[in-house]
């Protein structure tokens, strides 16, 4: 068993001998940190000090709940060496947060082998120069209908609603990634500009959003007579992860 005493007020107890030690004033609480280091609030309204977010301002404000530390870490990893052509073991400097948000949109494209077994490729395709990403397979598209109930096309719900997911069902065996409802939304979030395409049955439907997800466009449907896919571009908000480019140790991740 394990027994915590807390004495607030009243007559010294055991904590005061530790108290006077530490130099902290008698009648002061012992475990209270020094002046000097507490929070100013003076001056600033019960708005300012009480505050509400929306989840996407909690998501950009607090990164490491939701995708890892926004700070660079070495850590000894498989990589691909692009001048030999093959897998090489070596130390990296990399953001876990960057290559989580890569990360999803990669699963995402893995888990359609689950949905299609038909399918048999993965394209990625990495422009450093631009800042870009594209993740693309040539399994089955999304339907590019409207969903019924909350009223926009299947891929916006997917791609640019947070608390989405085709795996709420916890009744099934789980044979795919995710299950919270955040996802590829994670890469939307942090992400500059981010585009969704996916052909379905004859139709083809595109769709973007800029400025970390705050900004959506419009859908833009046509018909088109090639085989289905889905294709993920995106350019990281570098930004947000303390970088300026997508550096040569990151690509090769």
């Amino acid at each position: 068993m394990f027994s915590v005493l807390f004495l607030f007020g009243g007559r010294p107890g055991p904590a005061a001998p530790v108290a006077r030690a530490r130099g902290i004033p008698r009648g002061a609480h012992p475990f209270a940190p020094p002046a000097a280091e507490m929070p100013p609030k003076r001056g600033k309204t019960v708005e300012q000090i009480y505050q509400k977010k929306t989840q996407v301002e909690h998501i950009l404000l607090r990164p490491d709940t939701y995708v890892g530390s926004v700070e660079k870490q070495d850590e000894q990893l498989w990589v691909w060496d692009a001048k030999k052509g093959e897998m090489a073991y070596r130390s990296l400097n990399y953001v876990p947060a960057l290559y989580k948000i890569f990360d999803e949109i990669l699963v995402n494209a893995a888990d359609n082998l689950q949905r299609d077994p038909k399918m048999n490729q993965i394209r990625v395709d990495i422009d450093s120069k631009k800042g870009r990403i594209k993740i693309w397979n040539n399994g089955k598209g999304l339907p590019v209908q409207i969903h019924k109930k909350h009223k926009v096309f299947v891929p916006e719900l997917v791609f640019g609603h947070l608390l989405t997911s085709d795996n709420y069902d916890d009744s099934q065996k789980k044979v795919t990634g995710g299950r919270n409802g955040f996802g590829a939304k994670l890469t939307n979030v942090f992400s500059k500009k981010f585009v969704i395409e996916t052909s379905d049955k004859g139709k083809k439907y595109r769709q973007e959003w800029t400025n970390n997800m705050s900004k959506k466009g419009k859908p833009v449907i046509k018909k088109c007579s090639g085989g289905n896919y889905t294709c993920v571009e995106f350019w990281p908000d570098l930004s947000k992860f303390g970088m300026k480019e997508l550096e040569a140790a990151r690509v090769c991740m």
